[in-house]
Parts: C-alpha cells; sequence; structure tokens
C-alpha cells in the first residue's frame, strides 16, 4: 500500500490516461466502450491493468478504464458514472477492509445489482476468500500474484459478458413490464366499451367481461367451460367449424359478421374480430374475441 497513492497517480498519469474516447451521445449503445473500473492505491496497478488489457475488446467494443485510488473516490465514481460493467476492487486501501466496505456499499447504498465486482488482493488467503464469497456480494475473487495477464483478460471478458446478459435480461424485463401494462390498459379500455370472450385451443370459454355477459343475458358461472359454438345459431355451426376455425387454427385473425343465439332465444347480428393467441411455437393457445355489437 502506498504512503501517498495521488503523488503517484500525478506523477505517473500520463500512463494512465485513456486514448479510448468516452461515451458519446452520437454512439450507438452496440458501439459504445465497455466502462471498467480500477479502485486501487497503488497506481502501478493501474498502469499495469491498463497496458495487459490495452487491445481487449468484447463484442466489437473496446474497454474505457476509469481510475480511483480509494474506497470513497470509487464510490464518487460509481455514484455519478452511469454504466459502469466491471469493478476492479483492491480490498486493502485507506482501510484493511476499504474494498470490501465499497463492494457492500455498491450493492446496498447505491442498489447497482448490475455492476461485476472482481476483488483483487495482495494478501492470499484461503479461509478469507471463503468468508468474502460467502459474505459479499461480488463475483469473483483473485490474489494480484495469481492474475497474469491471460487470467486477467479472462476474468474481465467473463466479467462483460455476465454483465451483458443480465443488462439485456433487465431490459427485456423492464419491456415485459411496459408491454403487460400496455396490455391492461388496452384490455380496461376494451372492457368498458366492447364484450369479450377468450376460448381455449377447444373452443371453451375461459373468459368473459361484464359487457359480454350484459349482452349476452348469460352470468358469467353460465358462460364459463361453454363452447362457443352454443353461442352461434344452428345454421351458422356447420359454417364456423369448416371455414372460420380453421383459419383461426392457421393462426390467422378472423373478422366478419355472425349470428348470434342468445340466452332467452332471440338472435341478432355479431360483428366479431377473433385474434389467435399463439405460443412459442406459434400453436394458437387461446382465442381472443372483441365484438363491437352484439344483439340486436
Amino acid at each position: 500500500m502506498n504512503s501517498d497513492p495521488q503523488i503517484d497517480a500525478t506523477q505517473d498519469e500520463w500512463l494512465i490516461d485513456d486514448d479510448v474516447p468516452e461515451h458519446s451521445a452520437e454512439q450507438s449503445p452496440e458501439m459504445l466502450p465497455w466502462r471498467v473500473l480500477i479502485v486501487d492505491d497503488d497506481v502501478d496497478v493501474h498502469v499495469v491493468t491498463k497496458f495487459s488489457l490495452r487491445n481487449a475488446t468484447f463484442k466489437n467494443r473496446p474497454l474505457n478504464f476509469l481510475h480511483a485510488y480509494s474506497a470513497k473516490e470509487g464510490l464518487h465514481i460509481l455514484r455519478d458514472t452511469p454504466e459502469v460493467a466491471l469493478v476492479l476492487l483492491d480490498v486493502v486501501m485507506e482501510t484493511e477492509n476499504a474494498g470490501l466496505l465499497l463492494a457492500r456499499q455498491i450493492r446496498g447504498e447505491l442498489n447497482n445489482q448490475l455492476v461485476r465486482i472482481v476483488l483483487r488482493t495482495g494478501q492470499s488467503g484461503l479461509a478469507l476468500e471463503q468468508s468474502v464469497i460467502v459474505d459479499y456480494d461480488i463475483n469473483d475473487y483473485r490474489t494480484k500474484s495469481d492474475l497474469t495477464t491471460q487470467k486477467l483478460f479472462t476474468t474481465v471478458i467473463s466479467s462483460l459478458r455476465a454483465y451483458d446478459s443480465l443488462q439485456n435480461a433487465t431490459q427485456s424485463h423492464f419491456a415485459l413490464q411496459l408491454a403487460m401494462a400496455k396490455i391492461k390498459e388496452l384490455r380496461a379500455g376494451l372492457d368498458r366499451h366492447a364484450p369479450i370472450s377468450i376460448a381455449d385451443e377447444h373452443g371453451k370459454l375461459v373468459y368473459v367481461n361484464d359487457k359480454f355477459c350484459t349482452c349476452s343475458h348469460y352470468t358469467r358461472q353460465e358462460l364459463i367451460g361453454m363452447d362457443y359454438l352454443d353461442l352461434l345459431i344452428e345454421a351458422q355451426r356447420q359454417v364456423f367449424l369448416h371455414d372460420i376455425w380453421r383459419i383461426l387454427q392457421q393462426g390467422q385473425t378472423w373478422h366478419g359478421e355472425l349470428q348470434a343465439r342468445l340466452k332467452d332465444g332471440s338472435t341478432g347480428p355479431l360483428d366479431c374480430s377473433i385474434v389467435p393467441l399463439l405460443d412459442t411455437q406459434g400453436k394458437p393457445y387461446h382465442y381472443l374475441a372483441i365484438y363491437s355489437a352484439i344483439g340486436a
């Protein structure tokens, strides 16, 4: 541990300055450099790390190094810098466990669950390693003497791959949440203005909204489990089976007019759009029917 890392860092800053440009708003996300933060009070570690990884790329994206010489400085950079993918974190800096406390702050205080944290220490010890892995949310633990250029490269690339996968999964989760919210909003809007029913792959009703019950004169209990064909007049059931059902089973949407048979025996025109809901193999598992009119 250097007595004055800030002086050493100033003296050798020409070795540390990045030749990789910072993130630009004009760059697409797929081309931005990966941000890697080195937190270590030994300036030589910064220099050697950057030199060892000078040609490293992942998904054709270079590395952009950020430098901190204390846990406090590392926390400040992480708080103010978005999308840091990896932290190479020394354990012993201003205190004996400064790196461990920073790891805990990253996950807790900053609530950053995406960034990958690789602890590096000059003090090897099996008991310490096991304790750290169990008690701290880190992703790897290495002694500096063990990290040859090849092992450092492997550790960094595997960490970036894990970060990329987590980032993609998080984005997909947010996109799914947004889509589900939109579907819920759409369904609420449709529920207010149109009768809706959903049938399973066999044509049995599994869902009807209040408006459908009101217009058909059936209760929800009567409708759930009913064959969709029972809502049509006799003359149209064969047409539905031989023509419309075949189209729907092919995964195609159908729109047209049907003749509905209501609970009281009356009939009326049914303007209907039926949309197959497909599984991952493209096979319909539900059929969503939206009506602009039911009964007359």
